[in-house]
């Protein structure tokens, strides 16, 4: 007889328009302060607020943030490249955008 198995994912909707705050995104992208404090310096997030403490970042840096952890862990690419490699997979994105038929 099969066995019949269940998994349950649980994660919350975010609206384009949320922010989340400094440590948040550390915990949910899984990331060190020094890492995200790291990809600031290197350009790959930017924050909105005026001190660490007050600091917000979109959606759009959620998902950078877990691209470059990503490719950080498995490909072993330092924060340059990964700035490198997400400058053109951003240009990619955008040609593809423009490519007829789309």
């Amino acid at each position: 007889m099969n066995e019949i198995t269940s998994t349950y994912i649980q994660g919350i909707v975010l609206d384009e328009e949320d922010y989340c705050s400094f440590s948040d995104l550390c915990r949910v992208c899984g990331t060190s302060a020094e890492q995200i404090e790291e990809m600031i310096a290197e350009g790959i997030i930017s924050p909105e607020g005026p001190n660490q403490a007050e600091w917000r970042f979109t959606l759009v840096s959620i998902h950078r943030v877990q691209t470059v952890a990503r490719l950080h862990r498995d490909l072993r690419i330092n924060m340059p490249g990964c700035a490198l490699v997400l400058e053109l997979l951003d240009e990619l994105t955008t040609l593809r955008a423009l490519k007829p038929g789309n």
